[in-house]
């Protein structure tokens, strides 16, 4: 897949996440709107966001490599920011784009980095999570725009491992004290294979 021409200008900051992706050992996985046009529908997107697998020990290091890729932060106390929010707000220098880094730690987070996988996007590979996985992270979001997402992803992907998704979309239903959650995603994931 190629990126739109309405997304041409995320392809440098997309590069430079992916190389400082890579630099921390391809431990993490590009999400948001890019990873949706891959796996989903092409959407607008303003922004780049990641998950990077990083304790508050690490944030040294990610921005450091971050900083030979032209990646800065946007907040002046970026690293007491993400010690209470678990992200890195950081900024693509020389194109402007905001980027957003949030740090996973979680067994699940480590499953969504372990079963990642690369993909072309004409003039760079971006490591992307799996569909049910996408699914999954969505689902713990739930905003509406997720939630249209879902659909999309499961349209182009038909052959889902739905019992991953229930698994673990009803464990964070657990968490959340969301009960309903599975039932909400079940019901968009049978209605987009109609």
């Amino acid at each position: 897949m190629t990126l739109p021409d309405d997304l041409a200008s995320l392809i440098e900051p997309l590069k430079d996440l992916q190389n400082l992706l890579d630099r921390y050992d391809e431990r993490g996985v590009i999400i948001g709107g890019i990873a949706i046009g891959f796996l989903g529908k092409p959407r607008l997107t303003v922004d780049l966001d990641a998950m990077f697998l990083a304790s508050f020990a690490d944030i040294p290091r990610i921005l450091e490599l971050a900083q030979a890729e032209g990646i800065e932060p946007r907040e002046k106390d970026v690293a007491n920011f993400a010690k209470r929010s678990r992200v890195l707000l950081m900024r693509h220098k020389k194109s402007g784009i905001n980027i957003d880094i949030s740090l996973g730690i979680l067994p699940f987070e480590i499953e969504v980095v372990e079963r990642s996988v690369k993909h072309d996007a004409g003039a760079v590979r971006v490591r992307l999570p799996t569909p049910e996985d996408l699914i999954i992270m969505k689902a713990i979001a739930r905003r509406p725009k997720d939630l249209v997402d879902i659909g999309e992803i499961q349209a182009n992907n038909p052959n889902l491992d739905l019992a991953r998704i229930k698994y673990w979309v009803e464990e964070f239903a657990k968490v959340l004290e969301s009960p309903e959650l599975w039932g909400e995603i079940e019901a968009i994931l049978k209605e987009s294979q109609s």
